[in-house]
């Protein structure tokens, strides 16, 4: 009775303060909590990336009071507010003591009680001016009778100590507990509690003081054996903070700063969290084999075919980078023969080419504006007549740009923007006969949805990288991955024909031989890239349901030594693309792919090349066109049967 009427006796003394300040509920507190932090979370909401976006404090997520040691609670009662429990907001009998003490000038502890402070944390006004002088006092008293009327002591608690600055730009039970002692607030020990505790009251003092206070507190709780090593403890703990407040692990680093804007953001993107894990694992280990060759950069994405979700976005190799910041997969580099299966696919749909057309392979000298071009094979040699598969699936320059020259600069440049190459923004005749071999500048992210949609039977459709499909990890120019109304980029047909060649091994065995790291035990379509002097090497394919693309080189864009697409970027690929796969025993189910089905338009017909060493056997033909002598129509026969012909053994 005689505390409610003290109590009531306050209120009316204190109620013209009172009226200017209104005080939030306990709910509306902790909603508006803002941890400096953003987190971008898995496909099934796994935190798989953090980012501070706010660099003013260090604030992680509320913590209820239940999530808090004891020992701390116990800690901080003693230390700052003994009577918490029974007072109604202010301590009377320690504010007598205190005023007392100060008319004999002598030092005393604060007689501010939890509630108090609390009402201080709230006010923005109070906290931006530190000390307050007496009428400050008294609106804050007031404050806190006010609170203890519509909020219970565990919620005053809980909002003290996710709200109170312990340590430098350590805000909150949370980031102090994290950032001092590596640990959440529930694992705190007794002598770690009280360290926390001394700093309550001086956040920033040294690391004596705070050692000293807390052996105090501890005498005082009558656990004063746990002042023995106390010093060594806070020297370790307060001399630096040793930890990473947030301990989200970083997986996606680059697409968290793409997504991610906000502090206390948490944003679930299309990620799935083992393959993102495994795809920067396997990134570098491959790279660390190739550390004595001057490659120390990659990326990886995957794509789910269907949906156009993004499945794994590895920007860099981390820490073995000198440019770990820099984003591989949205960076523009030279794309390097993996743009040849978009230009004989355009021959394809135009029927300037079919599958059988014969191309000689031998020198070729071209007059442009600056002068001779002479394309060069990657190996030095000339196979002589051989099938537009054969120089697609084993990766021949001479071929191509012939191919370029019949298909017109302008008209594959047109349509390799159709297949969502936005930085192609000259014209055909500038890029000249060279983009046959890729000399244009791409991303990994139009490179991957490129393939995509050769995947898709040449319906290209934008990619998603976050759960609502709202949020793209890029804007503005080059960012056409993301944005845009699904279109045909490329019949059907001639998509079928490009994928099957891609996924002939025989086809390409001159070149990459018949087991290579494209030599998949399932069915899978995929092109190896070398841009000039080594500088980027790429691996681009895809299965039935995923696409998986590489880009292997250094960020500074120095050259490798020796490392082409098949030797950098294909192990990587191959690696991811099998993971996908396999499944596994933790319940990762096993992926089937088998050959597609060829689409309307295509016929079975028998092809003959002359002389009769040259025979092959029976393929598909795009229904309407009668093969001529020298350039005959087809696609591989589907897999009941294979004879390698005289042709690829020379090649070989």
């Amino acid at each position: 009775m005689w505390r409610r009427l003290r109590c009531l006796a306050a209120l009316a003394l204190l109620m013209p303060s009172m009226a200017a300040m209104a005080l939030p509920g306990f709910s509306e507190v902790r909603a508006a909590h803002r941890p400096s932090d953003a987190w971008l979370l898995a496909r099934d909401g796994t935190p798989i990336a953090a980012l501070r976006l706010d660099r003013t404090v260090r604030r992680l997520p509320w913590v209820p009071l239940a999530e808090i040691a004891p020992a701390l609670r116990r800690a901080v009662l003693v230390s700052e507010d003994k009577r918490f429990l029974d007072h109604a907001g202010v301590d009377w009998q320690a504010a007598a003591a205190g005023a007392w003490s100060n008319l004999r000038n002598e030092k005393t502890r604060g007689a501010s009680t939890i509630s108090m402070q609390l009402a201080g944390l709230l006010d923005a006004e109070s906290r931006r001016k530190g000390r307050r002088n007496l009428l400050e006092k008294l609106d804050q008293a007031a404050a806190a009778l006010r609170l203890e009327q519509s909020w219970s002591k565990d919620q005053i608690l809980e909002a003290y100590l996710n709200l109170a600055p312990f340590r430098g730009e350590l805000e909150g039970v949370a980031a102090m507990s994290r950032g001092l002692f590596g640990k959440w607030p529930q694992g705190l020990d007794e002598q770690e509690a009280a360290l926390a505790a001394a700093l309550l009251r001086a956040p920033n003092a040294g690391t004596a003081v705070v050692a000293r206070r807390a052996c105090a507190l501890l005498r005082e709780m009558r656990r004063e054996a746990l002042c023995h090593d106390l010093d060594a403890v806070a020297a370790t703990t307060l001399a630096n903070v040793l930890h990473r407040a947030d301990q989200t692990p970083q997986l996606a680093p680059h697409l968290a700063r793409k997504l991610l804007a906000r502090p206390g953001q948490r944003l679930r993107s299309t990620l799935d969290a083992d393959l993102q894990r495994f795809a920067g694992e396997t990134l570098r280990r491959h790279l660390r084999a190739l550390d004595k060759r001057k490659v120390e950069d990659g990326a990886v994405l995957v794509a789910d075919n269907a949906t156009g979700e993004i499945l794994a976005w590895v920007g860099s190799s981390g820490e073995l980078s000198e440019a770990p910041d820099v984003d591989g997969v949205t960076a523009l580099r030279q794309a390097g023969s993996t743009l040849k299966p978009f230009l004989y696919g355009m021959a394809f749909a135009r029927r300037d080419l079919t599958a059988a057309s014969l191309i000689e392979d031998a020198p070729l000298t071209l007059a442009t504006g600056n002068g001779l071009y002479a394309p060069q094979n990657y190996e030095p040699e000339h196979r002589g007549w051989i099938s537009a598969r054969t120089a697609l699936a084993a990766s021949l320059n001479v071929p191509a740009v012939k191919t370029l020259v019949r298909l017109g600069a302008d008209e594959f440049q047109e349509g390799l923007r159709r297949f969502g190459f936005d930085s192609l923004t000259e014209s055909g005749d500038w890029y000249g006969y060279s983009l046959a071999l890729g000399s244009a500048d791409v991303s990994l992210l139009a490179l991957a949805n490129a393939y995509r949609t050769l995947a898709n039977a040449g319906r290209w459709s934008a990619l998603r990288a976050t759960a609502d499909g709202k949020s793209a990890p890029c804007r503005g120019e080059h960012c056409g991955a993301f944005t845009g109304a699904p279109r045909q980029a490329l019949a059907a047909t001639a998509s079928f024909l490009v994928g099957d060649i891609l996924a002939d091994r025989a086809a390409r065995a001159g070149s990459f031989g018949l087991e290579s790291w494209l030599a998949t035990p399932y069915w899978s379509a995929a092109k190896t890239g070398t841009s000039k002097d080594m500088r980027d090497n790429w691996c681009a394919g895809y299965s039935r349901r995923y696409t998986v693309a590489v880009w292997v080189g250094n960020a500074s864009g120095a050259s490798m030594h020796e490392v082409s697409g098949i030797a950098g970027a294909a192990p990587v690929w191959r690696d991811v693309m099998d993971w996908l796969h396999r499944g596994d025993d933790a319940g990762r189910h096993r992926t089937p792919s088998v050959p597609p089905a060829a689409p309307p338009g295509l016929v079975a017909r028998d092809i003959r090349f002359e002389p009769k060493r040259t025979q092959r056997p029976n393929r598909h033909a795009a229904n309407g066109s009668s093969p001529a002598p020298n350039a005959p129509s087809f696609v591989p026969p589907q897999p009941r049967r294979w004879r390698a012909s005289p042709t690829r053994r020379r090649a070989r």
